[in-house]
């Protein structure tokens, strides 16, 4: 049965669900790192062409986590999944199985919709990877994330 906590992000959670961004970043010791803009998330989840998407965990009326995600694409499955980009609880808020519904809710997405994976990264410090091993999910422990951006990511683009 689905867990009423959780439902999908509304225009009206935008605030909030930037808040947890900035939230996150200082949990993941990387405070300067977010950049995130209300404008910015509301485009992107409720623009004309949306290409990311998110569920909030309400407890008492107050937005208290979040799940952002999008869609990957499997060449191998042959079907698309769901990438989670951020999946955050309050700190005050965590054992109450609030993550877990949010993760069941993607899962539920990707049943629904016929999608092969869902998938995301965490830090190796983080506690939160025995949670993720007890639900069942597999560290891809072979595999390393690549990253381009700022500089480095306009000088490749400059090759085009």
């Amino acid at each position: 049965m689905p867990d009423d906590r959780i439902r999908r992000i509304r225009p009206d959670d935008v605030e909030a669900a930037v808040r947890l961004a900035y939230a996150l970043a200082d949990y993941e010791r990387a405070p300067d790192e977010c950049h995130l803009t209300a404008p910015q998330l509301r485009e992107a989840l409720f623009g004309e062409s949306p290409k990311l998407f998110g569920h909030v965990a309400e407890v008492d009326g107050e937005v208290v986590g979040f799940a952002v995600w999008f869609l990957n694409f499997s060449t191998w499955r042959g079907v698309h999944g769901i990438y989670l980009e951020d999946l955050f609880v309050l700190p005050e808020h965590r054992g109450s199985r609030l993550g877990k519904a949010l993760l069941a809710a993607l899962a539920a997405e990707c049943v629904a919709n016929g999608y092969a994976r869902l998938e995301w990264s965490v830090l190796d410090w983080n506690p939160a990877t025995e949670f993720y091993k007890a639900l069942g999910a597999v560290p891809m422990d072979e595999w390393t994330v690549n990253r381009l951006t700022d500089e480095p990511l306009r000088a490749l683009a400059a090759q085009a």
